[in-house]
Formats: structure tokens, sequence, C-alpha cells
């Protein structure tokens, strides 16, 4: 069961208002198009509803979901420059198709260091989640044309089968202008946003959360599926990572894991220094994303006082006893925990019968204490203290290689061969910028 409420640390602010109602209205607010767009004076502070969008209705329906609290998930936001966050909404507001979540990313948001042989700005990446994701692209080929490739004069239905049925369910449209800054969005389905948060299925989508991203617009199911995404990240640098080990050092293996198997990193077309020189220079952003998860868990330790905004990492302490590893690995994702199980079934040589039936045949209360405790099948895997790293590492690469080389080979298609030659020279020129640098 995941805590409604994160243990809060110095330096946090709340990007919601106090009340459960504004900040239901101020999503609606989000949500409908039709309204303007909300002054942004102050970046911590809370958006006024306007007064002609009233609240909606309360919701008395007994089955509907408990609302998350005001200060759930108020680590996932990050402050940024004022000037950029308006920019960024402000370029929101030129899509009239309806955006349910978005975000923005990479190093036109946040600085990843490192030298550059180019003095333009980098391109801002965004991702935008959608309801519905041909009506969304239906409505967007009728106002931006331009932003697509040939695809797009097949229709909408043929670019949402595109973006829906190959690689992790996203389709990009790069180097798009929009007052006068250069961007590149991409748009996945609300649901497969979801299902990736909660499985790791592609760790495409939930490896870009892992990281510190600026959310611009935010929805609850999203940010409670996140919170859990965050939980798996930290578990799984967990099984990783030794005994003692420095907070840098959780950080670049959590950063590191959406990157294990894509070929990007090994076909000379990104910044081989990438993970290292994200989490050097977003230390603070990466501490105010995991401190309150870490405070959750009560096998990780801190070794001296840690505050928000300290100058100095601190080292951290784990429990390696094969009850509380066991428990790690009975939480991860179930799609990326299958996978593991599957590969010490192979390694441990269990017959398949005698497999499932370790796996399946529980009563509802052996299911609850498994889950709690982990079983006999997750303690043998955490008692193989030399090994389970690397098979863990071999399940991340193996998950996130095959989306990842589809998605890469759906670019000419969807971004149109100018443009895909575009992206790849700026990548080799960042490989290149990055090999200088070691």
């Amino acid at each position: 069961m995941i805590s409604r409420q994160l243990v809060r640390i110095p330096g946090l602010q709340l990007p919601f208002s106090s009340s459960s109602s504004s900040s239901s209205a101020q999503l609606l607010q989000y949500r409908n198009l039709s309204s303007p767009p909300p002054k942004d004076n102050n970046n911590d502070q809370p958006t006024p509803t306007p007064p002609s969008n009233p609240a909606p209705e309360p919701d008395l329906d007994p089955r509907a979901p408990t609302p998350l609290s005001d200060s759930f998930g108020a680590n996932q936001h990050m402050p940024i420059d004022e000037a950029l966050q308006q920019r960024l909404r402000t370029i929101l507001w030129q899509f009239r198709a309806p955006i349910r979540y978005a975000f923005a990313y990479g190093s036109g948001v946040f600085s990843q260091g490192g030298s550059s042989s180019s003095k333009k700005k980098p391109m801002i990446d965004l991702i935008f989640g959608v309801t519905y994701s041909q009506h969304w692209h239906s409505l967007n080929l009728a106002q931006h044309p331009e932003h697509y490739s040939f695809l797009g004069r097949m229709g909408s239905r043929v670019v949402s089968h595109v973006q829906d049925d190959f690689g992790a369910g996203v389709y990009f449209n790069p180097y798009i202008e929009i007052n006068g800054t250069i961007l590149k969005y991409g748009i996945t389905n609300h649901k497969t946003l979801l299902h990736d948060l909660q499985t790791w299925e592609t760790l495409y989508l939930s490896g870009r959360l892992q990281k510190p991203v600026k959310i611009l617009r935010d929805d609850p199911e999203i940010r409670l599926a996140n919170h859990q995404n965050l939980l798996s990240a930290l578990r799984t640098a967990l099984l990783l990572l030794p005994e003692t080990f420095s907070e840098r050092e959780l950080y670049t293996t959590i950063a590191g894991i959406s990157y294990t198997g894509d070929p990007r990193m090994s076909l000379w077309s990104e910044n081989p220094n990438k993970v290292r020189d994200i989490v050097g220079n977003q230390l603070s952003q990466f501490r105010r994303l995991y401190a309150p998860i870490v405070a959750q868990l009560p096998n990780l330790h801190i070794r001296g006082p840690w505050a928000a905004h300290a100058e100095e990492e601190v080292w951290m302490q784990q429990d390696m006893s094969p009850q509380r590893r066991a428990n790690i690995i009975r939480r991860l994702p179930p799609s990326f925990r299958q996978k593991l199980y599957f590969q010490y079934q192979r390694k441990f040589a269990i017959p398949a019968l005698e497999f499932e039936e370790m796996m399946v045949g529980k009563t509802p209360d052996e299911e609850r204490l498994v889950r709690k405790e982990g079983g006999e099948f997750e303690r043998r895997i955490a008692m193989d203290v030399q090994g389970v790293g690397q098979v863990v590492r071999g399940v991340v690469k193996a998950t996130v290689a095959w989306p990842s080389i589809v998605q890469t080979l759906k670019g000419p298609l969807t971004a149109g061969a100018g443009r895909s030659l575009r992206y790849l020279r700026d990548k080799v020129g960042k490989w290149v910028d990055g090999s200088r640098g070691k």
C-alpha cells in the first residue's frame, strides 16, 4: 500500500493550493482549453481559478476513488526559471487538441553540463499524454499539418496506428518552432503512460519520469502511478548497489536504468557521459525528487545529517538481509518482476510445472503475506548476493532495448528524412562533445 502522505523535507514547496476543491478546479482549468491560460506570476504560487469557470459538482458516487491530498506528489514538481516556465505553458496553449498530462525534460529544461561545439540553444523536449490518440491527431492535423511527415497526409488513423502499435507507444514531431522556440513533442496515450509507470513493460516513458522533469499539466492518476514508478526505481537501484554507497551513486544508478540497453548509447549518437552529466548538474533536483521516498524505506539508512539543500552528499547503508531483499524483489513492477523470475527459473534449473506451482495457487491470505515479506523463491533470489545485480541489469537491458530500437526506426517515418538526418547530426555532435569531455 502506497502512503498517501509524503514525508516533508525542508525546501519542498507545494505546487498546489491548500484546499482540495481549488486543486480540483485548477486541474480542470488546465484541461478546459476553452478558458484562457492561467497567469503565472509566481513559480510556487497556486493559479487562481477564473470566475467564469466554476468549481465542479462534488462526486457523490461511493465507488469514486479517494482524492489525493494536496501535498501528495509535491516532490515531482520541479522549480525552474519563471520565464522558461511561462514560455512552456504558453506553448501548450498553441494546441487546440486537449492535453491531459504534459511534462518537459532534457537539456533544454535542466542543465546537463558538458561542453558544446554549438552555441545554439538546445531543443525543448515535451511529452503529451492524451485520452484518445486518433481524435487528438485528427484535431492537431487540422491545426498544425506542417508538424507531420508524409504520414500526416494518410490521416489520423494511420498516425495513431504507428504511435500505439509500434515501439513504446510514442509519436514524435521534432524540430517544431512555436513562438520562437524549437521543440520536439511526443504524443502518447494516457493509458499507455499509466501502464508503463505501473508495470515497466518498456521503461521508455517511466524511465524518463525517473529523472527530474517539469510537469506542466498534472493528472492525479499519473501522479500516483509515478510515485510507484519512483519507488520501483529506488528499489531496483538498491539491488544493483552494494551495502554502503553515496547519494551520488544512488542517483547515478537510477538515472542509468533507462539508458541501459538504449541503442543510442552504443551507436555514436549520444553523449557517452550523459548519465554522469545529468546527475552532476541536477543533484539538488534528484534530492528533491527522491528524498521523501528514501525516508519511507525502512531498509535504507542515511549516515549523517541530510538537509534538502545540503552542499555535501551523504552516505547511505541498506539492509542486506535476505528477508529485506526478498521484500524488494516482490515489490518490483509486475512485468519487470516476471522477467526477473523467468531468468532465475533458468538459472536455478526449476522445472516448468514446479515453477508454475510456486507462482500460482496461493490463497488471498498467502498472497498478501508473500506480497509483504516475499516468498521462498524471492528469498532464494535475494541470497544470490553476487549474481542478483547482474541478472537485474540484464533484465533492464532486455526491457529497454527492443522498444528503444523500434522507436529509433520509427524516427524517419514520423519525422521525415530531412528532420531525421538533422536529429542524427545533432546527436552525433553530442557524442563528439561528450567524448572530448572525458
